[in-house]
């Protein structure tokens, strides 16, 4: 009585229509959104150079994918710049290689630092620094003490120049250990002077590329949901049919009542 229900869209046709729209929009907005460029400093062009094959696992259908391929070109005046930054830079690299062989020798020696040398150029340092201040200054204090009245022997002058040798004495033990760290880094930095030169040397020069700014302004395309369409379609043809059911069982009960009073 009635026909049947309707079959549903099979879910292999609704995923092949929402996959092959989801890659047409994908190749759209790739045409789209990859466009050619030019500044005062180049330009860079897009262009197909091929198609890649996919296939859907699981509708088994397949498809060609475009490829492209991005080609800047600089504009005289910068690919002159880059021609000379170039030679420049194989210059250098050259030279840095050639000078990085001394590195064999001279890295296999441990740095080292003897505070036994420090020591003798630390005291020399000090008394030509201050060697004649010193004289002036033990004479000075005895100047002072003699004005005082008070005379070589004594327990007051023997405790006064007690005094100024231990000052003395811990002014020189100050510069001794100030010095011995600058004496550190000064041999540091004579140790990596040569490493960092030759690193300078192969760092070369870089050429400054002209700025880009792919698909600005470009929205992409949004993509259309096939699979809700089907799904919605059949939802449709269903309560079609529901409802074309429902009438034909009131239409059929409706007689039956009529039958019944005779």
């Amino acid at each position: 009585m009635g026909k049947s229900a309707p079959d549903p869209t099979p879910p292999q046709e609704t995923s092949a229509a929402t996959t092959g729209t989801n890659v047409s929009t994908a190749v759209a907005n790739a045409y789209m959104q990859n466009m050619n460029e030019i500044t005062p400093d180049g330009t860079r062009t897009t262009s197909q150079t091929g198609t890649q094959q996919i296939t859907d696992p699981y509708t088994g259908q397949t498809y060609d994918i475009p490829t492209f391929t991005n080609t800047t070109t600089l504009s005289d005046e910068q690919q002159a710049i880059k021609e000379q930054q170039d030679a420049a830079s194989l210059n250098l690299a050259t030279l840095g290689n050639n000078q990085s062989s001394f590195l064999n020798d001279y890295m296999a020696e441990p740095f080292s630092y003897s505070p036994g040398e420090h020591e003798g150029w630390a005291l020399d340092l000090y008394d030509n620094l201050n060697g004649d201040r010193l004289a002036d200054d033990r004479e000075a204090l005895e100047a002072n003490l003699a004005n005082r009245g008070i005379r070589i022997g004594s327990k007051q002058y023997d405790d006064a120049m007690s005094s100024f040798t231990s000052g003395k004495q811990t002014s020189r033990d100050q510069f001794m250990l100030d010095s011995y760290g600058q004496g550190m880094n000064t041999a540091q930095t004579t140790r990596n002077q040569p490493i960092n030169e030759i690193t300078a040397l192969l760092s070369g020069g870089q050429v400054s590329q002209p700025s880009f700014q792919s698909g600005v302004g470009v929205g992409g395309i949004a993509g259309t949901d096939n699979g809700a369409i089907i799904g919605n379609y059949d939802n449709g043809l269903m309560n079609q049919w529901q409802q074309e059911q429902a009438a034909t069982g009131q239409f059929f009960s409706g007689l039956g009542g009529l039958f019944a009073g005779f």
